[in-house]
């Protein structure tokens, strides 16, 4: 499965072209994860997206296990989008491989094109509506 068409099954980029999903894919990085490597730290800064392609990772608040994510799934959308905290911990659990997209590189590619930001936007609401059905009721 490429970055783009994981990028597609993504809520957060569900309104976005293949052109689209293409330009946001050139920006990410492809990373190597060591076991037991925190990929991010509960409320900490979040400077980056991750998609995970290869390997399996825990996500824990507050010590107690949510998930277990692995290939296809993702983190960070948060802190790409609104540069909040993060929410969790996420530690992997075996050697992984993510493709992780930068912040401000994102921030630079929403600023030059407004439709992708607009697309982005409603993407966002939507992720944010499934996480929390009685919003916006």
């Amino acid at each position: 499965m490429t970055i783009d068409s994981k990028l597609e099954s993504i809520e957060l980029f569900s309104e976005l072209s293949k052109k689209e999903l293409r330009a946001i894919s050139s920006l990410m990085t492809t990373v190597s994860v060591k076991a037991g490597k925190e990929l991010m730290v509960e409320g900490t800064p979040g400077r980056e997206f991750l998609v995970i392609s290869e390997g399996e990772a825990t996500v824990r608040r507050s010590g107690r296990v949510l998930a277990k994510v692995g290939p296809g799934d993702f983190l960070g959308e948060l802190a790409v989008i609104a540069g909040v905290p993060r929410t969790a911990t996420v530690t992997a659990d075996t050697d992984m491989t993510v493709s992780a997209l930068n912040r401000r590189e994102f921030a630079g590619l929403l600023d030059s094109q407004p439709k992708i930001a607009k697309k982005v936007l409603i993407g966002t609401v939507k992720r944010l509506h499934a996480l929390e059905p009685g919003l916006g009721s």
